[in-house]
């Protein structure tokens, strides 16, 4: 169904719900995108009265149907209006709604699905097994060649563009997870996403995972061992990449347009830098799902949720880039 963009609600106690629907406002994306909006009806028409949006939320019935901006309830009962942040009751129906939006996407009823924030500890503590939704979404697609990226942009255009080679990971695990087949991926999927964003160029650069890039063996021979490997057979394979780099220059190369994307080792080196530059506009883009997903690159901010203050700005990204990659897909 050509130009429907799904979007699960995340954690119903969160953000999620204001910023999509501040979003959708402006109108993010093409003027003939169509949005399923995948949560819970009674609690999103009441956002929407109490946000003064009158945003015209339709009852979804099929995909023929006229209209922009459509409901679709999951659950057959409504979430109650007053739930505590975490609970319970919102993080099972964020799940399922995650799932539902997925399975339609992978039906190819959906060009894309956009995902708002979700509590990974209130998933658990609801008694899932749950990592976190890059890696519950490639479960549910059959698939482990899958990779974060988080993109955006400063205000005066100046782009980071990052993948992970790890994700969610203790730090006290990180090097025993860093493999050389991740490294591979990471740099492989990255190199993907700059031709499907139409750069000119898809030049990578490999961060270390030691201070300094390890110093040549001296401070740790992950380098040598694992990512100079994996550098040296993707570039073999074609890719325009260099590295192991320090990430504490890499990072500044980056910004000023020296390479296209940085693949990191772990989260929070990847992710510093980005939030850094682009705090207000990130996107999460998981690549290498067979259809396209991409989020707001914050979480639920519970002590925002029902204050009418939540900056809708990375949801909006979120959205147009969905919107951009759909288009270039058809």
């Amino acid at each position: 169904m050509k130009g429907w963009l799904g979007i699960a609600l995340g954690d119903i106690t969160g953000i999620g719900p204001e910023v999509t629907l501040k979003a959708l406002a402006v109108q993010p994306g093409p003027e003939n995108a169509r949005f399923l909006l995948i949560g819970d009806r009674a609690n999103l028409e009441r956002l929407n009265t109490q946000l003064g949006l009158a945003l015209d939320l339709r009852p979804f019935t099929g995909y023929d149907q006229p209209g922009r901006v459509f409901v679709l309830q999951p659950l057959q009962a409504s979430l109650p209006a007053e739930l505590s942040p975490g609970a319970p009751a919102a993080a099972n129906a964020a799940l399922a709604w995650l799932e539902e939006g997925a399975r339609r996407c992978l039906a190819g009823e959906l060009d894309a699905l956009i995902t708002a924030p979700v509590s990974k500890e209130a998933i658990i503590r609801a008694g899932h097994p749950f990592t976190g939704q890059t890696e519950f979404l490639s479960e549910l697609a059959g698939t482990q060649r899958t990779a974060m990226m988080l993109l955006g942009e400063d205000d005066r255009g100046r782009w980071l563009r990052v993948a992970l080679a790890t994700t969610h990971v203790p730090i006290c695990r990180v090097a025993e997870a860093v493999t050389r087949a991740k490294v591979e991926l990471a740099i492989e999927l990255a190199a993907q996403a700059c031709h499907d964003l139409g750069l000119a160029r898809a030049r990578v650069a490999v961060c270390g995972l030691n201070p300094h890039a390890g110093e040549g063996g001296q401070l740790g021979t992950e380098e040598q061992a694992t990512i100079i490997p994996a550098v040296e057979a993707a570039r073999h394979r074609g890719l325009d990449v260099v590295g192991p780099l320090a990430a504490d220059t890499l990072f500044h190369q980056a910004y000023r347009g020296d390479f296209e994307a940085v693949v990191a080792m772990y989260h929070d080196q990847g992710l510093g830098p980005l939030k850094m530059i682009a705090f207000e506009r990130g996107v999460n883009w998981t690549l290498g799902l067979p259809f396209i997903r991409t989020s707001p690159d914050h979480g639920t901010a519970y002590d925002l949720a029902g204050r009418g203050v939540a900056d809708p700005s990375s949801m909006i990204s979120a959205v147009g880039l969905a919107a951009r990659l759909a288009a270039s897909r058809r």
